[in-house]
């Protein structure tokens, strides 16, 4: 829990890069390692700059580190700025990330195997619209990782 405030609440990116190191050797013996690429959720770019970086992007650099797997930050962008979503029930979570989510250029990423990073899953609503909008890539394998999981 400390870690991940650190990491996206007390500018400290490099503590993403880190845990990332340690989760990415624990998935290496795991069919994550037949992954062709590591994928971290996206940030609006407007809530990036703010932050200045992406934590779940720095929990993937940490994971292709030990790896091996090549992090991608380019397929899959938020169409729209969110609200945070930390003061909201499921229902409203829901609604504030319900299509928001592309894919650029889903040709060149057809048969894949991604692994999709998240930095906390709290109730599921983010992580299923980005699963969501990269199943429908043709032959796609996603791998869902996450540093923890928010019991509400």
């Amino acid at each position: 829990q400390l870690v991940l405030h650190q990491l996206k609440y007390k500018n400290n990116p490099e503590a993403g890069i880190i845990t990332g190191k340690w989760f990415g050797d624990v998935l290496t013996s795991t069919s994550f390692s037949t992954a062709d690429l590591i994928l971290p959720v996206p940030l609006h770019p407007k809530k990036e700059r703010q932050r200045g970086y992406n934590q779940s992007a720095k929990i993937a650099e940490g994971m292709s580190d030990t790896m091996g797997i090549p992090v991608e930050e380019k397929l899959l962008y938020r169409k729209a700025e969110t609200k945070t979503q930390t003061k909201k029930d499921k229902g409203d979570r829901w609604q504030n990330v319900e299509d928001i989510f592309g894919i650029k250029n889903p040709q060149h990423y057809e048969g894949k195997k991604i692994i999709l990073v998240d930095d906390v899953i709290t109730t599921g609503a983010t992580i299923e619209a980005c699963a969501n909008a990269l199943l429908k890539i043709n032959n796609v394998e996603l791998y869902i990782a996450a540093l923890a999981f928010a019991d509400q």
